[in-house]
């Protein structure tokens, strides 16, 4: 027997887990790029305090 052929590979608990770590990840790396976007763009003017 090969390890694809194994049967933890045919339960939905399996495919569930790898979904929601698929999301954290691809979640993440969303996250990273609007961040480095936020931190790159160019600071906005100070208002002058009269």
């Amino acid at each position: 027997m090969s390890l694809l052929d194994a049967p933890i590979w045919r339960d939905a608990g399996t495919w569930i887990v790898l979904g929601v770590s698929l999301l954290f990840v691809v979640v993440g790396i969303a996250m990273h790029c609007a961040v480095r976007k936020v931190l790159r763009a160019p600071q906005p003017d100070q208002p002058s305090r009269d």
